[in-house]
């Protein structure tokens, strides 16, 4: 199970959030703010935090944009993950990872079925690596953004938990691109 190793030290990771929506502002962002208070309240940094339409160029863009930014180690974006037209968050995420972590979604839906039973399988939630950061797509509404974050980013970007954990990992994660 889960467990903070006390001797090491905490490793603030800068976490940009990204939701996607047609609909709602800064202002009515209730998933954006659900992040924001739980990744600065574990100790970690918001590097950028944006709203963006149900767009897959636009949202693969800023993706790019932000993994493109050495002053951001985590993308986690909110919304259209889901099964109708509009929702292309998956697809945009997958046109910009290296790597899928295929059993993010499989964790994310395990703890799902235990909040919503059989409705987690709505879901598309995934997570994946690109350009030395890190990318999460969770579903749009608080409850699976808490959920998420609770559950398994918490204790994944936090380098102190034990057995291990995606920070330890993350100077690694573009050592293909260093190799000659």
């Amino acid at each position: 199970m889960s467990r903070i190793d006390e001797t090491k030290d905490f490793i603030p990771c800068r976490i940009a959030v990204l939701t996607v929506s047609d609909t709602r502002s800064i202002a009515e962002d209730k998933s954006g703010d659900t992040l924001v208070e739980r990744l600065t309240g574990a100790g970690h940094v918001l590097a950028a935090r944006m709203i963006l339409r149900d767009d897959r160029a636009g949202i693969a863009a800023q993706l790019r944009d932000w993994i493109a930014d050495p002053g951001i180690d985590v993308i986690i974006s909110t919304g259209g993950t889901g099964l109708t037209g509009r929702d292309v968050t998956v697809e945009a995420h997958r046109d910009v990872y290296e790597k899928e972590i295929e059993a993010f979604a499989t964790v994310f839906t395990i703890v799902s079925m235990q909040k919503i039973g059989t409705s987690a399988v709505q879901s598309r939630a995934t997570g994946g690596v690109a350009g030395g950061t890190y990318l999460f797509a969770l579903p749009g509404s608080p409850g699976a953004c808490r959920d998420a974050w609770d559950e398994i980013l918490k204790w994944q970007l936090d380098f102190r938990h034990r057995p291990c954990n995606f920070v330890e990992i993350m100077p690694r994660l573009d050592e293909h691109l260093r190799r000659k």
